[in-house]
C-alpha cells in the first residue's frame, strides 16, 4: 500500500498503479450487504475456511496456502461483479500462469496489464480486512483426527445451513449506533460513512463502554484494578 493518509480520510487504498481497493460507503454496502460480505469473506478466507469444498475436491486443505487458494477462487469471482471493492478495473479475464520472470504462479489480466503475484495479494487481503475490521483465521487442526472431526463437524453446520436466510450485520450495526448516544450520526448520515469510519467508531464506542463500566465497578470496590490482567479497560482511548 502506497497511501500514507490515514484510512478515515480515503475512499480507496492504492495497490498498484492500476489497481485500487476502494472503502465503500456504508449506503453502498447496504445496497446488497449480503454480496458485499461475501465477496469480503472469501477474498480474505484461508484454506481452513474451506476445508470442506477442498475436501469434495480432494485436496488436503492444510496442504494449501493462502496465496493458493486465493488463486483458485479469485478468477471465478472476477468474472461477477467486483466493482464494490475494486471499482471500474475489470479483471474478468484475469487467470492463473507462470511468471516469466520467476517461474511462479500469478494471476495475470493482459486486458489490464495487471499481475498480482503473492506481495500483491498480501496488499489487497491485508487491505481488505484492515477496512472491515476482521482478523485473520489462523486455525490449523492439530493431527489428522482433528483434522477429520473439524471437517465432518463443518460438512454438518454447512448443510444446516445452507436454507437458512442471510442474517444482515451492517443494517442490524446501523440501527444499534444510532441508537447510542455515543454515536453522532442519524441514518442518513451513517450512510454517507466509509465502512471504515463506522466500524472505528463501533469499537471505540464499545471501548468507551467497557471503560465506563470498569469505573462503576472501581468506583463501587467491585474491582480491584491491581488484578485486572488487561488493563486496557482502565482507558477510554482505542490505544493498546
Amino acid at each position: 500500500m502506497q497511501n500514507k493518509k490515514s484510512l478515515l480520510k480515503l475512499s480507496s487504498v492504492n495497490i498498484l498503479p492500476n489497481l485500487s481497493v476502494r472503502i465503500p460507503t456504508v449506503g453502498e454496502i447496504l445496497e446488497d450487504e449480503q454480496h458485499y460480505y461475501s465477496l469480503v469473506s472469501s477474498l480474505t478466507a484461508t484454506p481452513y475456511y474451506y476445508m470442506v469444498q477442498l475436501d469434495d475436491m480432494g485436496i488436503d486443505f492444510t496442504t494449501v496456502t493462502d496465496y493458493q487458494l486465493f488463486m483458485m477462487l479469485f478468477p471465478s469471482f472476477a468474472q461477477g461483479d467486483i466493482s464494490i471493492l475494486f471499482g471500474d478495473t475489470d479483471l474478468s479475464d484475469i487467470k492463473m500462469c507462470r511468471s516469466s520472470q520467476n517461474d511462479m504462479f500469478i494471476l495475470r489480466s493482459e486486458k489490464m496489464d495487471i499481475t498480482i503475484d503473492e506481495f500483491v495479494y498480501s496488499q489487497i487481503v491485508e487491505t481488505v480486512r484492515k477496512i472491515n475490521g476482521l482478523q485473520k483465521d489462523n486455525r490449523k487442526p492439530g493431527n489428522h483426527e482433528a483434522k477429520e472431526f473439524r471437517i465432518k463437524l463443518e460438512r454438518k453446520k454447512q448443510k444446516r445451513n445452507a436454507n437458512k436466510p442471510y442474517e444482515p450485520y451492517l443494517e442490524k450495526l446501523v440501527v444499534a449506533l444510532v441508537n447510542r448516544p455515543e454515536f453522532k450520526y442519524n441514518y442518513e448520515q451513517a450512510e454517507n460513512l466509509t465502512i471504515y469510519q463506522i466500524n472505528q467508531s463501533f469499537e471505540q464506542i464499545k471501548t468507551s463502554i467497557n471503560f465506563d463500566n470498569t469505573m462503576i465497578g472501581v468506583y463501587a470496590g467491585t474491582i480491584n484494578t491491581s488484578k485486572l490482567k488487561d488493563k486496557s479497560c482502565l482507558s477510554w482511548l482505542p490505544i493498546k
